[in-house]
């Protein structure tokens, strides 16, 4: 049998030639097959013969009746575990052959046109130009970026306007209200206008709360909506297909980030900032294409106020004795001169700001999630190493080992030199690289620490390798004291006081 378009090109050539042969050939078809077609000037629709009888043995009607009936009670039962259960329950008396698999799906298939039960149906929306503004956070993992060699975990906090299919994303660590607070102002901010709803999942505590009369938006969440003039919406429990335009955009902004980056032909950046910028270039690549339309939101949207709302939580809290501070049930590590001062911590989605009264002390990288602790080596090196002992039983003793090099490192030191001696090296090791930077020296500790370098090494061999000087010791001194001297100041202090 051939195709419509075949039967089409076959007359369509015999009209112009009178030649069978040639019309055939240029038609793709067998000289004989175009002779019938053209004897009988039907298509293959009409010619071929209707019949309603099998041509050979039906293969599966040995356990058909069977699944019939284990359909009609389970009809979510899928037809190849259904197959494989029928065959081994009724074994080769039933007559069917293994190779019967895809006739068997198709049998399946057809009953269940015939007699199986209603899908759901979903009705297509007819989307006006700037009412909605639709948001939603994507998993990015799976694009395997990293940052001078180290994998990026991060989510990127999408944005859409499902009329004109105007995006924006930035990147965050988790579902937060700061992440949100912050991919929704930098959203509209680059948008320069606002719609006139804001649509949300209904799944993520950011946005929502657990009320006595179920869930409600999170306080917050509607102050900041309400302060660019939108309203808050959301969508069904576990029905992601009503924020379906942002759920597909999803798919499409990590694919085409996917593309660039295999343009790109590396996916690793020396910093995050240089990453973010990719980012924002891909998007404002995509989005130079919707401007006709977007046009059109322009003229219904409302302007935006002039200031944004802070974009960071603020907190107050002591620095322990352990030179550390409590945020959000991580632990951080700061230098040990705040020991005891009251800061107050401005918490960002990406960063942690410390502040003594109105200076700026330091700001540290937040970590991802609520619980583990993010301990510099930098801010406690120099005291490490005045207490060597404390570093056996640290409790955040891990935190202290930056790089897998660093624990191969210490592994190496202890083995080759004993415990006191090999701990008392990597604090060295730890404070070199305070000086010059784990990433100067990470690869250089590797070398030394692989099978390749079969001696044993000391952190002063790295500092000749590196041409550094070694940091001077504290120097022994000799004293013998002349206790008449002290006799004589004593006793005057006695007749001073009488």
């Amino acid at each position: 049998m051939i195709t419509n378009k075949q039967y089409q090109r076959l007359m369509s050539e015999y009209e112009k030639t009178g030649k069978i042969v040639v019309s055939a050939m240029k038609a793709d078809v067998h000289p004989q097959t175009a002779r019938k077609y053209l004897e009988a000037v039907q298509p293959p629709t009409e010619l071929q013969a209707k019949h309603i009888w099998r041509t050979r043995p039906d293969p599966v009607a040995g356990i058909w009746e069977q699944a019939e009936q284990m359909l009609s009670q389970a009809p979510e039962l899928e037809a190849k575990e259904l197959f494989e259960h029928l065959c081994g329950r009724y074994g080769p008396e039933a007559g069917v052959p293994d190779t019967a698999l895809r006739t068997f799906q198709r049998r399946v298939l057809a009953w269940r046109l015939q007699h199986g039960p209603d899908q759901e149906v979903f009705f297509a929306q007819e989307h006006l130009p700037g009412k909605v503004m639709q948001l939603d956070w994507t998993n990015a993992n799976e694009l395997g970026v990293t940052i001078a060699g180290r994998l990026l975990e991060h989510l990127l906090c999408h944005s859409v306007l499902p009329y004109s299919n105007w995006e924006w994303a930035n990147r965050c660590q988790s579902e937060s209200l700061l992440s949100l607070r912050y991919g929704l102002q930098e959203s509209l901010h680059q948008l320069g206008a606002a719609p006139e709803r804001l649509q949300l999942d209904n799944s993520s505590a950011a946005t929502h709360r657990v009320g006595s009369g179920g869930r409600e938006f999170n306080p917050d969440l509607v102050s900041l909506v309400q302060h660019y003039g939108m309203k808050p919406q959301t969508i069904g429990i576990d029905c992601p297909e009503q924020n379906g335009d942002v759920e597909s955009q999803n798919g499409h902004l990590k694919r085409r980030l996917r593309q660039h980056l295999l343009l790109r032909g590396y996916r690793d950046f020396e910093t995050v900032a240089a990453y973010d910028a990719f980012v924002v270039k891909v998007l404002h690549k995509a989005n130079d294409t919707r401007r006709a339309r977007l046009a059109e939101e322009f003229k219904v949207m409302r302007p935006l106020p002039p200031t944004r709302l802070s974009e960071y939580d603020e907190l107050s809290c002591r620095v322990s004795q352990h030179s550390t501070i409590r945020v959000k049930k991580v632990t951080y590590s700061v230098p040990a001169r705040l020991i005891g001062q009251e800061v107050r911590v401005q918490v960002y989605e990406g960063q942690l700001k410390v502040f003594h009264g109105r200076e700026l002390l330091l700001s540290l990288g937040r970590a991802a999630g609520d619980r583990g602790a993010v301990i510099d080596y930098r801010h406690l090196i120099e005291h490490l190493l005045r207490k060597p002992g404390a570093f056996a039983h640290y409790v955040h003793r891990e935190e202290l080992f930056p790089a897998s090099s660093f624990r191969l490192a210490y592994d190496r030191l202890v083995a080759d030199h004993g415990e006191r001696a090999g701990r008392l090296e990597y604090l060295h090791l730890l404070r070199l690289a305070a000086e010059l930077g784990e990433a100067a020296i990470s690869s250089l500790v590797g070398e030394c620490s692989g099978p390749a370098h079969p001696g044993k090494w000391r952190v002063t061999d790295l500092r000749r390798y590196l041409g550094l000087s070694e940091r001077p010791s504290v120097p022994e001194l000799q004293l013998q004291p002349e206790l008449a001297s002290y006799d004589a100041l004593l006793s005057g202090e006695v007749t001073h006081v009488g």
